[in-house]
């Protein structure tokens, strides 16, 4: 099993600010509101939670959400990610998830096989979490849809870039 150990800083950070990259991308793919963004990216941070507390999670998933723990692998993840979405417009969003997801999966091919599949899948979760979490279009959280055509597709080229 892969650890913090066997992964550059630059590599270590590419993991650690997946999640928040999958999560990004899914509430790109519609606008939720105030509130749907909120239980969004509350969605993002309980599958973290979730992960790290799951004595069946994959050890390389537990470490990088244990990073989340600490002030300074919360700022690697969201310095990652400001990086990554410099500049974009929201139409680049899904572009650059997409490429940042597909490094990911190729990273973890190269030095984490044996945790490879495990790792992508929760990676998809999380994203399947954060689509679920708050229903599209309605008024005031009643009506809508709970997973938008826009989200599905998201979820569908989140997957594709992960290799799933």
């Amino acid at each position: 099993m892969a650890t913090k150990a066997d992964f550059t800083p630059d590599e270590w950070k590419t993991l650690v600010q997946s999640p928040l990259i999958v999560g990004i991308a899914v509430s790109a793919a519609d606008a939720s509101g105030l509130f749907g963004t909120l239980k969004e990216s509350m969605a993002s941070a309980r599958a973290l939670l979730q992960a790290k507390a799951d004595p069946n999670a994959d050890e390389l998933v537990k470490a990088v959400a244990g990073d989340f723990e600490t002030s300074e692998g919360r700022g690697v993840a969201q310095e990652g990610v400001k990086t990554l979405l410099a500049g974009a417009k929201p139409a680049d969003i899904k572009a650059r998830a997409a490429a940042s997801l597909s490094a990911v999966s190729t990273l973890l091919a190269a030095k984490a096989p044996a945790d490879a599949l495990s790792f992508r899948t929760w990676l998809a979760g999380v994203a399947k979490a954060v689509a679920e979490a708050a229903p599209e279009g309605g008024f005031l959280g009643f009506g809508g849809t709970q997973v938008s055509d826009a989200e599905k597709a998201t979820l569908a080229e989140i997957s594709a870039a992960l290799g799933l």
